[in-house]
């Protein structure tokens, strides 16, 4: 019989190894659950608004302040499963999501609303922070990739699967029942938890900076709360523009101030470690691109090709159905391959299928284009799942919590600046053909947004090329292991 005096590792205890699937189960159940969450709602948001009678503009918030508080939560949260234990950490998020949710079914105004997504928010970053540290405390080696490959699906399998689910609940049910259909999957995620999640062994001993984090906190809100605003009144409002320098500015400060501290909010010496960093930066290029991506093709199938929303879903599950096939055996491949090669060819391939994309057309062969939309789901699976392994096992286990959870900031910064980027490139490029300012949608102007959507995917490329060529220079200049 284990104690926590004289076993301080997950891997060294048979009954926690003998559970590790089932332990998985209950924490990628719930990491599903709350990546669904962030994208179910954006579909439901014309029938939200009309039922609470608000405008447009202002229901964007409800998908906005969930974003936003995850962004700003997950630090805090990621030091706290260090400090207190991630598992604990885990399952108080859950209780909160719940919470949340139930809340967020009942709500009858939108300030109401808004205050339950933020409840939510506050529930899933706990969730979100400590799920990577989990799984690769709890996993070897030989199976920690495979493991981080399913806990990449998953994440994928949320967010492109949202939108799709969220249509047809909508189409039959009141837009409630988004949230209530929550309910019963945390239930039994809560149950599991209680059933196979062991106690925390692995903790550190430090202290939170809650100076630092309302510093690190002002600057995310002031940051991505202009991005979403800017997409509104646009970029070029002098408003706009000082609180994105503000933004900048209390984001410098944090840096500066973090330096000096003792015990840190984020430990910048783990920065110093090239593989995190380079894995960091492009998973945010990724799933940047993955949402230029999923903000377009809505729009091309659905308004440019006719397909009705329930087709055009069916259409883009072909990207979450190859990845979760793929993912775990490229989580495999990584440990007896190399992660490096891995990710190499995933960023490849990707960025393959993002030039491809730059000449699709309207009347191209739809076996083709679903073959290009298969093809991108494989590339995040070669990708993701190495990528994971690489950064989760980079660092020594005390930094596993913060670390998971820029590993998470680093996924919501690229949804949050790709649904930016996609939406403000595209319109730009309309207006420019057009020679007048274009913010929607121009019917019976295919060709207008054609070009629009291509010059879009034109700078996607440019970014992958990027994340590409500094994954190519860091697996030249490391070490093989």
């Amino acid at each position: 019989m284990y104690t926590k005096d004289n076993i301080k590792n997950f891997q060294d205890m048979p009954e926690v190894q003998k559970n590790r699937w089932k332990i998985f189960i209950s924490v990628s159940l719930f990491t599903f659950m709350a990546t669904l969450d962030g994208s179910i709602v954006n579909i439901a948001l014309p029938t939200i608004a009309d039922s609470l009678n608000v405008p447009m503009n202002k229901s964007i918030w409800i998908v906005a302040v969930y974003m936003i508080s995850i962004c700003t939560f997950l630090v805090l949260f990621g030091k706290i499963g260090d400090i207190a234990g991630k598992i604990k950490v885990f399952r108080i998020g859950t209780l909160i999501f719940v919470s949340g949710t139930f809340l967020a079914g009942l709500a009858n105004s939108l300030d109401t609303l808004v205050a339950a997504r933020v409840v939510q928010a506050l529930g899933a970053s706990m969730t979100m922070s400590t799920n990577l540290g989990i799984i690769t405390e709890i996993f070897k080696p030989q199976e920690r990739g495979k493991a981080l490959g399913f806990i990449g699906s998953v994440v994928s399998l949320g967010s492109i699967t949202g939108p799709s689910v969220g249509g047809i609940i909508v189409h039959y049910l009141p837009w409630s029942y988004i949230f209530w259909l929550n309910i019963p999957f945390g239930l039994l995620t809560l149950f599991l938890g209680v059933k196979y999640l062991p106690k925390d062994v692995s903790k550190t001993k430090s202290s939170i900076d809650f100076v630092g984090f309302f510093i690190y906190a002002a600057a995310i809100t002031l940051f991505f709360g202009s991005m979403f605003m800017g997409q509104e009144v646009g970029f070029g409002n002098t408003m706009i523009q000082i609180l994105l320098t503000l933004s900048l500015a209390l984001a410098i400060l944090f840096i500066k101030y973090e330096y000096g501290k003792n015990s840190p909010l984020i430990e910048f010496a783990i920065f110093k470690n090239k593989a995190v960093t380079v894995g960091l930066i492009c998973a945010l290029i990724v799933f940047g691109a993955n949402f230029f991506f999923a903000i377009l093709m809505p729009f091309y199938l659905q308004t440019a090709r006719g397909y009705t929303p329930s087709a055009a879903g069916f259409i883009m599950m072909a990207f979450p159905i190859v990845m979760v096939v793929a993912a775990p055996i490229a989580g495999s491949l990584a440990y007896k391959l190399g992660a490096g090669k891995l990710t190499i060819l995933g960023l490849s391939l990707i960025a393959l299928v993002n030039f491809l994309f730059i000449f699709i057309k309207i009347d191209m062969n739809i076996a083709y284009f679903i073959t290009l939309v298969g093809l991108i789901g494989l590339g995040n699976a070669i990708f993701q799942s190495p990528n994971n392994t690489i950064i989760m096992s980079s660092v020594d286990k005390k930094y596993l919590g913060v670390l998971g959870s820029l590993n998470a900031l680093a996924r919501n910064v690229g949804n949050i600046v790709g649904v930016t980027f996609a939406t403000t490139i595209l319109f730009a490029a309309m207006s420019f053909k057009a020679k007048e300012h274009i913010s929607t949608y121009v019917r019976g102007e295919e060709e207008l947004f054609m070009f629009g959507m291509h010059i879009t995917f034109a700078v996607s490329l440019i970014f992958m090329a990027i994340a590409l060529l500094i994954s190519i220079a860091q697996f030249k200049n490391s070490k093989p292991k």
